[in-house]
């Protein structure tokens, strides 16, 4: 059991909990910007993380009431490369490559952190560094050598025409990231190692746009959108828009 202040916690896993997916999308739903919910590689595998990887998911509930408070998922999967040349495609790589490696049975060396979200009445209470904690645990039982996270900096959606690059080089006045996830990670000892530019890749037609960003986009361009990091591609001649969300890789080492 996890203690804060003044709650406790039950680590609920999707091993134990049948509906677990149910459950933690109620969180997930009140946190993420709906386009978001759209990315391919998530459709097409995320239900399919709690029936194929039911340990490796998991959300914390309120001791007492069984509220369920943050939700977590990760993947195990192979790796043999440096942390360096960890591909640019970020999160949907990794899920992907969790899914391929399970199937050719390659036997996993790394856990990679897919998404941790907190419920907005619960956030500022120390809960991320303890998800990113519950993560760590999970891969050392597993044998796994290291977490490595494709990390979404979320303060970047403030300054969506800033680089990336230049983004993950700012710091705060004691020297840590400007990022409030990022600093999370560094504070918890995980080591920066570059940013993955193409993590996500979102498309969608012009119409389906406009409803998942309650926006309208009269003509082809460049839009900034609420939640987004970077700014979304609208090409209303080809009925299509375009989101790469970049992200950072962080290396924890968990042996």
């Amino acid at each position: 059991m996890l203690k804060n202040s003044d709650i406790d916690y039950n680590i609920v896993s999707a091993a134990e909990k049948s509906n677990l997916l149910e459950i933690a999308d109620e969180v997930v739903l009140l946190s993420w910007p709906e386009f978001m919910l759209h990315d391919p590689a998530a459709n097409k595998y995320w239900r399919r993380l709690y029936d194929d990887f039911p340990e490796y998911q998991f959300c914390l509930a309120e001791n007492g009431t069984d509220t369920i408070i943050s939700s977590g998922n990760c993947i195990p999967l192979h790796y043999d490369g440096a942390p360096d040349d960890l591909p640019e495609e970020g999160w949907d790589w990794a899920l992907q490559k969790g899914f391929d490696d399970s199937l050719i049975n390659a036997s996993p060396n790394l856990l990679c952190a897919l998404s941790i979200t907190i419920h907005p009445a619960h956030r500022d209470k120390g809960l991320s560094q303890k998800m990113i904690q519950i993560m760590k645990a999970i891969g050392r039982s597993q044998n796994l050598k290291a977490l490595i996270a494709p990390v979404r900096p979320f303060l970047k959606s403030v300054y969506p025409l800033i680089p990336i690059e230049r983004y993950l080089k700012w710091c705060n006045d004691d020297n840590l990231p400007f990022d409030a996830w990022l600093r999370v990670h560094v504070r918890d000892g995980g080591r920066i190692i570059k940013c993955c530019p193409q993590s996500m890749r979102i498309t969608g037609t012009v119409s389906e746009w406009e409803e998942w960003t309650g926006q309208k986009f009269p003509e082809s361009g460049t839009y900034t959108v609420y939640g987004a990091l970077v700014p979304i591609e609208i090409d209303c001649e080809s009925d299509i828009g375009e989101y790469i969300e970049p992200n950072v890789w962080v290396y924890h080492s968990i042996e």
